[in-house]
Parts: C-alpha cells; structure tokens; sequence
C-alpha cells in the first residue's frame, strides 16, 4: 500500500464535509490521505486549495496538497481563503474540484475540509463522501509518474467583481456598516472591497487571529452578539454584520442593534431577487415556511421546499432553475454563484434594498416579525429521538391540515405550525414554532411541545 497501513476508521468524516479534533481525529497524515483520494476519486488534473486562518490550517493544507499532488494532479492555490471563494475558484476556473480546509465555528482544537467537485457540485455522503473515505482509509493509493506542482492562484479580484455585479455600487454612497468578522477570515474581503464601496465600516474583531481572542465566530451564540450590538449603537449605523469564522454564513443586526432571526433575511433575499426577475423559483428548508411563501407568492415566484442542508438545497436548485435559496440557519444560496453559499453577497443585496426602499432594516422586517412570529430553532437532547417524534405526531395529527415529512415531521394548523427534527450527528431534537401573527400563541404551543419532548 502506497499510504501506509490500513486505518479502520476516519471518525473525522461527517455527512457533509470532514471535521475532527486535532490530532486524534484529524492530523497531518490523514490529511494527506483525504488529499490524495480526492484527487484519484475524481482522476482529477487540477484541484483547487484554500485554507482558513486556524493556526493549523496552512500545515494542513500543505499536507493535502502533497496528497493531490501525489495523485498526479495539479495544485491552484489560492491561499488563505473563505470557504466561498474556494466555490469561486472552483467554478470560475477550468478544474476538477475543489478543496478548503476549514473547520468555521468549530472549537480550536479542531480542523475539517469542505469538498466540491467540478463547477463547485457538492461531494456529501450520497455523492461520493464515503468512497473518498474508503479510499483514505485503505490507502491502497494508484501510483502516479505525473510530476504535478502547486501553483498560486490569484482569484480574489474576480471574486470581488462577481460580488459587486449583484448590484448597484453607487446606490450604496453614504451608508454606514459595522462588520464584525469575530476574528475569522471575513475582514480580509471587507478590506478589499472598501476601496470598492461607498460605504463607511465600522470594523470589530477584525484582524485573522486563529488563536481567536474574542472566543470561537459563531454569532448563534448570544455571548457573543453583544460587540456588534454596542458597535451599531455607537457608530449610529444602518445595520451590523457577523461571520462565522470561514464566512459562509452571515447574521444581522438592524440600525436598533437587535439580532435579526435567519428566517426573515430569507424573505427579504426573495424579495430582492423577484423586484429585479420576477416569476423566479425561490427554494427553502421545511423549518419555518409561512413568510418565506407569503413573500414569493405576492411576487408572482414559485416557493419549493427542500430537505435541510447545503447538498440538499443546491441539488434542489439545479433541479428547479432556482436563483435564489435560503436557510433559517443563515446559508444563502445563489444560481450565479454556481448554487452555491455565500456570506458576502447576502449583506451587499440586503444594503441596496435598504437603500432604494429608503427604509431602516428593521422597518424592512418588522411587518414579516409582527405576521410570522417564531420560537428560533431550540435544541434538546432525548434519549429516543424517534420515539418522541412518534409520540407527539399521535398527539398532534389528528387537528392538522397538513402534515409533511420532508424533514423530520412538519405539523400545520390553521394558525401555528411546527417542524421537529433529529439531528444527524447528535442525540438532538430541533424544535421550530411558528404562528400566524400570535406571538402568545407561539409561545404558548412552543412550551407545551417542549414539556413533550421533555
């Protein structure tokens, strides 16, 4: 065996994509394997390499570059990078696939890879994920006598002017932004699209540290909201963003600095791609529906709803010739950005309608607050995940209208619905609660199915 003996198990390799604690999990040899098997699952001649700024990411992505490497495949590499501008690179340039080691919110002793193969498809574990897995483990590696190399790619300039084409640059003059980027990889774009914008930052948490001073970038957590709240309030701007730590994800915080929930972004990114091309197929996860249909349906589009998750979604997409998809969970969708996810066209489209609305962020989603109040997303850990599920459907179908099963169980009455959901990874169940314009409602229906659950 080229790779060295057999590994019974990589524990690191997750529905989605790779991530494991170092080193027991995921360590440089690994690396180097899921490099090297990437590249000969795909036969690949070039791959494309991006790394976030966790201390042990560059070693690591050296690591997965020997792997490619010696696969016979050629390196792009373009260097310290968020997990979307290695989907940029992918799809922008004539490879195979593409690879970015990045573990985002995760704890810092820990490190993963997202995957994608050519025009930034996703690899999960339906497509492809598990072989790469076989293949790592196995290590039972084709020779190769191609003298591949790594070569630097310089793609953020292109990235940039992909994002500036979704809008009106100009409209944005005088608008005021704080930008926390929790001391991930998001301040390395803002500062190079300041020279490009009109706008006036606000930065907090700015420098790449991936020691991560100010805890792990993850703007789920309340404790870590509070900077960019104070930050709105001080500088008087128009909204506040945050980023987990590779940036594919982005959270709001209006001109009040109240935290914005996922789902309501997700109606007024609808919005904004319907107002510029109507009649467009607009794809959403089960959890929370009501506004996100109300929305597309007043503007003559078609709402589609999709299982929850990145490999889901996009799939769904291609399908339906979507240009827009959202989840609840802050991952945005696009068609011209190769179906992909991104944490930085989201903000740049939610300014211009700001902008040409002429009204605060939270004028734009007050209305949508007020008629679809929801509970968040709320974890709890049970023993018998199905069992539960099971238990409360008996209770609860019987009085529906609907009942769904895309995703878990969605449950639908005239005036609250709810989705509960296992968790792929851990012995969770995710509750949402929703109602038609009854916050005591929701409430209400919200603790009685937790006293259930629990």
């Amino acid at each position: 065996m080229i790779g060295g003996k057999k590994i019974s198990n990589y524990s690191c390799f997750k529905s989605y994509d790779i991530r494991g604690r170092i080193p027991d999990q995921l360590n440089e040899e690994i690396a180097y394997r899921i490099g090297r098997a990437f590249a000969q699952y795909l036969d690949a001649k070039r791959i494309c390499l991006g790394h976030d700024i966790r201390l042990s990411s560059p070693a690591f992505s050296q690591a997965v570059a020997r792997g490619i490497n010696d696969a016979g495949a050629e390196v792009l590499d373009i260097g310290m990078s968020g997990t979307e501008e290695m989907y940029f690179a992918t799809f922008n340039n004539d490879v195979d696939g593409g690879v970015v080691v990045t573990a985002s919110h995760n704890p810092i002793d820990y490190n993963g890879m997202k995957l994608v193969k050519r025009g930034s498809q996703p690899i999960s574990g339906d497509t492809g994920l598990l072989d790469i897995k076989a293949l790592a483990e196995l290590g039972d590696f084709k020779r190769s006598n191609s003298a591949a190399g790594i070569t630097p790619l310089e793609s953020r300039p292109a990235y940039l002017a992909h994002l500036l084409s979704y809008i009106d640059v100009d409209a944005l003059a005088g608008l005021k932004i704080v930008c926390n980027a929790g001391n991930g990889g998001a301040g390395l774009v803002i500062d190079a699209l300041e020279p490009l914008l009109p706008i006036e930052f606000t930065k907090v948490f700015h420098q790449p540290d991936g020691n991560f001073p100010n805890g792990i970038p993850n703007p789920l957590l309340f404790e870590n909201r509070q900077p960019t709240i104070d930050a709105v309030i001080t500088a008087n701007a128009d909204f506040g963003i945050a980023w987990d730590g590779d940036f594919d994800r982005c959270f709001f915080f209006d001109e009040k600095g109240q935290f914005i929930e996922g789902y309501y972004i997700v109606g007024l990114l609808a919005e904004a791609f319907l107002q510029k091309t109507p009649g467009q197929a607009v794809v959403h996860d089960p959890r929370l529906t009501w506004n996100t249909c109300d929305i597309v349906n007043k503007l003559g589009g078609k709402p589609i709803m999709s299982k929850t998750g990145h490999a889901f979604i996009k799939e769904r997409m291609r399908l339906e010739d979507a240009v827009y998809g959202g989840e609840m969970s802050a991952h945005h969708y696009f068609r011209d950005f190769a179906y992909c996810d991104s944490g930085m066209i989201p903000w740049l489209l939610i300014a211009e309608l700001v902008v040409k609305k002429g009204q605060p962020l939270s004028s734009l989603v007050s209305e949508m607050i007020s008629n679809y109040p929801v509970s968040g997303e709320i974890n709890r850990t049970v023993e018998d995940a199905d069992e539960v599920i099971a238990s409360i459907l008996d209770d609860y179908q019987a009085s529906a209208i609907d009942v769904d099963y895309t995703d878990g169980v969605s449950v639908s009455f005239d005036d609250w619905r709810f989705n509960i959901r296992k968790s792929n990874t851990e012995p969770l169940l995710r509750l949402n609660v929703e109602s038609r314009g009854d916050k005591a409602l929701m409430h209400a229906k919200t603790e009685e199915l937790l006293a259930r659950i629990q």
